[in-house]
């Protein structure tokens, strides 16, 4: 947290100095935390434990930034808190082992938990941790273990793209969106499903 709070006050101090017409030198990585600042990007931090998790929203809350909650692990042990801070959680990944302390509490329950309680949930995989491909197989199970199915489909779609602020582009099948879109035989939960078709900006790309 100690480091957290010293890298944003820098680029605050940084951000200042240039917008006054001061001489900086050019730092590479406070340019690039300089739009979280301006709450023009969510800063994406990874928490696994609650206590990390309370730790994030009480640092966004103190320098007035945007974040992403990933991973998550522990979110359904404080779901109020996280709803109360308005921040959207990013779950997974689910598969493989509990190797750590800190994924002592990883469940498949964890999205439709959140979800239910009104919270912005998106699935990832962590890709390269699980192959991306499992993406809608980890929905699916999401599913299975007690979120909405078309919550779970949003999870993977439009809700990642409102989570980076992209959902004016992507996500959905709206008039005015780049048309990117896949054609598939079954439900895209179902695990016998196959894709037929592949489109971007509205042209057939497989």
């Amino acid at each position: 947290s100690a480091l957290l709070r010293e890298t944003l006050a820098k680029t605050k101090e940084y951000m200042e100095k240039k917008e006054s017409g001061k001489d900086v030198d050019y730092d590479q990585k406070l340019e690039a935390m300089i739009p979280v600042v301006k709450r023009e990007l969510p800063l994406k931090c990874h928490a696994h434990r609650a206590d990390d998790i309370l730790t994030v929203i009480r640092i966004a809350k103190e320098y007035d930034i945007e974040v992403t909650l990933d991973h998550a692990t522990d979110a359904r042990c404080i779901v109020e808190q996280i709803k109360e801070s308005g921040f959207p959680c990013i779950c997974g990944p689910s598969f493989g082992h509990k190797t750590k302390f800190e994924l002592k509490s990883k469940s498949f329950k964890t999205p439709g938990v959140l979800n239910k309680a009104g919270i912005l949930v998106s699935i990832t995989t962590d890709s390269p941790v699980i192959p991306e491909q499992y993406l809608s197989l980890c929905a699916a199970l999401a599913a299975k273990n007690g979120m909405d199915e078309y919550e779970a489909i949003k999870a993977i779609t439009i809700n990642p793209a409102k989570i980076l602020h992209l959902d004016n582009r992507v996500g959905s099948i709206k008039v005015g969106k780049d048309a990117d879109f896949i054609i598939c035989t079954k439900n895209i939960l179902d695990t016998q499903n196959e894709i037929k078709s592949v489109y971007v900006d509205g042209k057939k790309a497989a």
